[in-house]
């Protein structure tokens, strides 16, 4: 690790918290749907601390190790809903912003799925995991020894 910044500046990780609070307490999402979404963007983000973690969430809220195993192909699979795909393409294209942007196209598809405010709410989610990559890639945040907290 080069810096930790979850002890040297504790107002991050809470605000990134709070933030993820008001998503899953008002966003109208899927509390699983959104741990799919929080591994698929760490997984494209490398970020190993996040895959650890969302994997393990994942888990304890009841998912299974096969669908898990397959989110990294989820377009080649047919084991997910038209809804967890259609989250998988919007996470996609906001998290690849540089690869064409999002396409009218995309939102289209996204928008059969998710209500206006779901949407906002799912972008926001996306923004969220994207924002803990980041810090945690460059900070070099270890994975593999997150602990999910008891439910």
């Amino acid at each position: 690790p080069r810096i930790n910044y979850l002890s040297l500046t504790p107002g991050i990780p809470k605000a990134l918290r709070g933030v993820g609070a008001y998503v899953a307490a008002e966003g109208g999402l899927e509390r699983g749907l959104i741990e799919l979404v929080n591994l698929r963007v760490s997984q494209i983000n490398h970020c190993a601390f996040c895959v650890d973690m969302h994997v393990k969430e994942a888990l304890a809220l009841g998912e299974s190790d096969h669908r898990l195993h397959l989110v990294a192909v989820w377009a080649d699979v047919d084991v997910f809903t038209d809804r967890e795909r259609a989250a998988f393409l919007w996470a996609e294209a906001v998290t690849l912003l540089t690869e064409g942007f999002v396409s009218d196209d995309v939102y289209n598809a996204v928008a059969e799925e998710f209500t206006p405010a779901e949407l906002a709410h799912l972008t926001l989610a996306v923004c969220v995991i994207n924002s803990w990559n980041r810090l945690n890639v460059a900070m070099r945040i270890p994975g593999g020894h997150y602990q999910p907290r008891p439910r």
